[in-house]
């Protein structure tokens, strides 16, 4: 095994309100110049800590389309609701996660969930989007509304913490979740002094989102919030809390296709986001109220 160099650490751009509900900070694509550098990742959002006040009307993004590729959505703190016109519709709170396969095309939307939107409090969370490879762009949507009791768990020696494995394996461990192509998703939660290990072949593209604490990874400090950035010059790094907390360990095979993107879709050719547009306007992708 070699390991893996650290290209960039990056820190928190400012914000911005994605809906009236999620108060974001975008890594991927604006953080790191591009789609491609993390395919098949084409977008994280991260809203770090946000103390939402108690309301009437719960807050979140209005119905909108998506075609040709999944949303992801890690709750680390609140809750969010979520409808879409395949007839889904689920709840997740802290440590569950919403896995919204939208392929040939879905509307939803998603919003505080309604019990958080009466009391308010502390609202945390990642989505990511991840791209399809093109010849599943246009199968039919699914939802995976993976609970607390459904992520796997790897328990790290001496009582040090321990790894929930939402997609991915971990010395033999499973995630739950169904992938389209190799995708890893890890939450790494180690108490101080903890350390993890983690191998991933050297041409899959791998970042850490640290969620809460400060961490050494291969040796350099990261603290909450930051986005840690890893070279495709190894396979393996490590984790090390120096405070406890949570990092976000992502990692996925690039799938190398051409990458036409426009607004919700996400195609391998213009003339395809056209038909997308097409289709929206002709009410392909079903109702939502």
């Amino acid at each position: 095994m070699s390991t893996r160099s650290i290209e960039h650490i990056f820190s928190p751009a400012q914000p911005h309100m994605v809906g009236d509900g999620f108060k974001v900070h975008n890594y991927i694509p604006s953080r790191i110049g591009g789609f491609e550098r993390m395919d098949p990742f084409l977008m994280l959002d991260y809203n770090a800590p946000w103390q939402v006040p108690a309301g009437k009307r719960p807050l979140g993004v209005d119905v909108h389309p998506h075609r040709g590729f999944e949303t992801v959505t890690i709750a680390y703190q609140g809750r969010v609701a979520h409808h879409d016109s395949a007839g889904n519709s689920g709840v997740i709170g802290e440590g569950e996660v919403q896995w919204m396969t939208a392929a040939s095309g879905v509307l939803h939307k998603e919003y505080h969930e309604e019990e958080f939107t009466r009391t308010g409090g502390t609202f945390q969370m990642v989505q990511l989007w991840v791209n399809l490879p093109a010849k599943y762009k246009m199968s039919p949507p699914k939802y995976q509304g993976i609970t607390r009791d459904q992520i796997a768990h790897y328990q790290l020696p001496s009582g040090m913490g321990e790894l929930e494995l939402i997609a991915g394996s971990y010395a033999g461990v499973q995630g739950p979740a169904s992938t389209f192509s190799p995708v890893s998703l890890i939450n790494a939660k180690l108490k101080a002094g903890g350390t993890a290990e983690f191998n991933f072949p050297a041409h899959h593209n791998t970042a850490v989102v640290i969620i809460s604490g400060t961490f050494n990874v291969n040796g350099r400090e990261a603290r909450a919030n930051d986005f840690v950035l890893l070279k495709n010059d190894g396979t393996q790094f490590t984790l090390e809390a120096i405070e406890a907390g949570i990092a976000l360990v992502m990692s996925g095979e690039p799938l190398r296709e051409p990458i036409a993107a426009h607004g919700p879709f996400v195609m391998n050719t213009r003339q395809q986001l056209i038909e997308a547009f097409n289709d929206f306007q002709a009410g392909k992708f079903g109702t939502l109220e």
